[in-house]
């Protein structure tokens, strides 16, 4: 049944390596004509980018034309509004139309809060909550007038909360936010928006020291050695391989079929074996108070009521 988006054209930010990688190639198996556009640099979005996209977005590219399919590269940064408006116009000018927009660009600047600087905070908001309003704003314009269209943000679990990752937890749930808005923006002109939290080994997710473990790992295995014996302890090591970023584009390309055309404003856990749909925000507990709440009336009943079962993220200290 290859060929379920056969003659649409989709836009994959980030598609250098990773999942993005993994997504413009499956979307280009399923008939799709790809823009594949990554910044380049390292996992922070620093380095040199030219030497890296003159390698990666053309090696995408060019995979992508041996399986007989087409595509197009642009090293355009995502943070930049006049950027994600060329995206776009280099999908109409080359060929002739956009259906499809998978938003994955992204860096990483990790740092306890307390310790975090402006730049650090700005860089990860301007690619990944910016990024992802930079291409969708002119790929929405195109939605809005041609009644249909598919957009998939990459938000992530750390923005459920994380330690270390202020910045990217912001970012990330900020993107669920919005899809959920381009989802009551776009769903009356007959498009779509959705978005996924991915479980993948990546640079960004591999740290050196786990990127080194897993080679011993690879190595040993390679060489008939006990795994056990080179893991080091480290049990996260073990399922690395089993969370390949191929294996988030599947949901990915699904959610922009039309048999994805009723899903809309919802977000997925995906990654190895599993596909979670996660649930919706709503009041969990509501108290109610003839003329307001006062202080005395929280402290009468707030502990019994609101906070009963409720578990803060790190118990208080026992004064020293």
């Amino acid at each position: 049944m290859a060929g379920r988006l056969e003659g649409k054209v989709a836009i994959v930010t980030g598609a250098g390596r990773g999942i993005g990688r993994g997504e413009a190639l499956l979307l280009a198996k399923e008939g799709c004509r790809v823009i594949v556009n990554d910044f380049g640099g390292d996992r922070a979005g620093e380095g040199d980018a030219v030497e890296c996209l003159g390698r990666e977005i053309v090696e995408v590219g060019a995979e992508i034309k041996k399986m007989g399919g087409d595509a197009a590269a642009y090293d355009g940064n995502v943070a930049n509004v006049a950027d994600g408006e060329a995206m776009v116009k280099q999908a109409l000018d080359t060929f002739g139309r956009l259906d499809v927009l998978v938003n994955n660009a992204g860096i990483l600047r990790d740092r306890m809060v307390f310790n975090m600087t402006e730049a650090e905070w700005d860089a990860v908001i301007a690619v990944h909550l910016k990024g992802q309003f930079t291409v969708t704003r002119f790929a929405s314009m195109v939605f809005r007038q041609q009644r249909s269209g598919a957009i998939v943000n990459t938000s992530s679990e750390s923005g459920l909360g994380n330690m270390g990752q202020a910045n990217y937890s912001a970012a990330k749930e900020g993107i669920t936010g919005l899809t959920r808005t381009l989802a009551l923006d776009l769903g009356r002109y007959g498009a779509r928006a959705n978005a996924i939290r991915p479980r993948a080994a990546t640079r960004l997710t591999m740290s050196p020291e786990m990127e080194e473990a897993r080679k011993k790992r690879q190595a040993a295995a390679a060489a008939g050695t006990p795994v056990r014996e080179v893991a080091d302890g480290d049990q996260a090591i073990a399922h690395i391989d089993q969370l390949a970023p191929e294996l988030v584009a599947p949901l990915v390309v699904f959610l922009c079929t039309d048999k994805a055309s009723n899903i809309n404003g919802r977000d997925f856990i995906v990654g190895g074996n599993e596909i979670s749909l996660m649930s919706q925000p709503q009041r969990e507990r509501t108290i109610y108070r003839e003329g307001g709440w006062d202080m005395d009336s929280l402290d009468r009943v707030f502990a019994s009521t609101l906070r009963a079962g409720a578990k803060n993220p790190q118990p208080p200290q026992a004064p020293m």
